[in-house]
């Protein structure tokens, strides 16, 4: 028992234990299933065997590269900031992630920051543990770990990277709101305009069904609307909603869709000038906070069009690190590019010229978030006396369509 105890510390200091999934047979020949944690799968059977169970098959137990819903980009961003903070005053970097992972009231962040922990301490790099989980650290953040572990600066890193991931959050949420807000709209305009089509103007139909007169022009065509709508509510429904699944599906699936698709949100109006702001704020962002790293320019500029989120800024910046790569230098081919305005492709060529890219990055970042946020303010004070009037016209013309042969018949009853 001694023995086994030394043993069990010792394997505690030397090296962190891992995830096992199990199957095997008691001593009864019964099939048993489980899991188990040691330092190796050999250890693992060694266990098994200990506790009386013959295992059949010992497997390390695979992290799931899938999202967790509950865990947000703000717990993310906590965490970044969180992290940042206790390395630049000492702390080791194993004892920092389980204190923040101790500290987190969201399960999954704790599940995650404690796989993260266990992968540390077995002796990989902070940046190599992080890569597995894709769908919360993407190869931007990867990238940028990496180069604070290779340079010594992780602290720094961390903190210029925190700062990066809440400028992002914060203008994530300005372009969410900007699409947000009219697609809400003309959902709910949908909404009431088919319950009244389907369950209100056929009560009015079977009223004036027994008028004995000619309904008003307006009034039949509304009618006869009605009837399609409650003859084939199934189409009515269902066509918007596999409408958009199938551009979803073909949007993710088909690369010619896809690009056609950026494209077209690009050239919207006023929507298509706050995503293109945005796009450019968060190239320049990243760009600034890779050059500040020591990242290559050219490994920067495939990273930042990986993660553009638009197709047409996408084959843009990779065109540009083409040039890059081939001697040019980066304003010449984004001038050539016809989508970034003249004044951030100044600004990066002063940056080039005077040897601060970085600061003028970061600049032009700063501004083009505040053009974000005007825009998106202006574009929801325009929206709203129109999408008022788009609702007065619906559902007011739906109204007096309704109550024209009313207005009639009393004419004629008061003639």
């Amino acid at each position: 028992m001694a023995q086994a105890a030394q043993e069990a510390a010792v394997r505690s200091k030397t090296v962190a234990d891992l995830e096992f999934v199990w199957e095997g047979k008691d001593t009864l020949g019964a099939i048993k299933k489980g899991e188990i944690r040691a330092p190796s799968e050999a250890y693992a059977r060694a266990m098994l065997r200990r506790q009386g169970i013959l295992p059949t098959r010992v497997k390390k137990k695979q992290k799931s590269l899938l999202g967790d819903r509950s865990i947000k980009e703000k717990d993310l961003v906590v965490f970044t900031r969180q992290l940042a903070t206790m390395l630049n005053a000492g702390l080791p970097i194993v004892q920092a992630i389980e204190l923040i992972g101790a500290g987190a009231s969201n399960k999954g962040m704790q599940k995650l920051l404690k796989s993260i922990q266990t992968d540390v301490e077995s002796g990989e790099r902070l940046s190599s543990a992080l890569a597995k989980f894709p769908a919360y650290f993407d190869k931007l953040y990867v990238a940028l770990v990496s180069a604070g572990e290779l340079g010594g600066i992780l602290d720094t890193i961390l903190l210029k990277l925190a700062t990066y991931r809440e400028k992002s959050y914060a203008l994530k949420a300005k372009v969410k709101s900007a699409l947000f807000y009219p697609t809400s709209i003309i959902v709910v305009a949908f909404i009431i305009t088919a319950i009244l089509m389907i369950f209100v103007i056929p009560k009015f139909a079977e009223m004036f069904s027994g008028f004995g007169a000619e309904l008003p022009a307006l009034t039949s065509f509304v009618i006869k609307l009605s009837n399609g709508f409650v003859r084939y509510w199934y189409l009515v429904f269902g066509i918007p909603i596999a409408g958009l699944v199938g551009l979803r599906l073909a949007y993710k699936r088909v690369p010619k869709v896809h690009a056609a698709f950026d494209r077209m949100l690009l050239q919207m109006p006023v929507l298509g000038d706050i995503l293109l702001k945005a796009a450019i704020a968060r190239f320049t962002r990243t760009f600034s906070t890779m050059h500040a790293a020591g990242v290559p320019m050219t490994e920067s500029l495939e990273t930042i069009a990986r993660t553009s989120g638009n197709t047409v800024i996408e084959d843009a910046i990779m065109k540009a690190r083409e040039a890059v790569a081939a001697g040019q230098r980066l304003s010449q081919p984004l001038a050539e590019a016809g989508i970034f305005p003249p004044m951030v492709v100044q600004m990066i060529n002063i940056g080039e010229e005077s040897g601060a890219l970085e600061t003028m990055l970061a600049k032009v970042a700063d501004f083009y978030e505040s053009e974000v946020d005007e825009a998106v303010n202006r574009m929801t004070s325009l929206m709203e006396p129109m999408i008022m009037a788009f609702l007065g016209v619906v559902i007011g013309g739906l109204v007096i369509a309704m109550y024209l042969p009313i207005f009639k018949l009393a004419s004629v009853v008061g003639g």
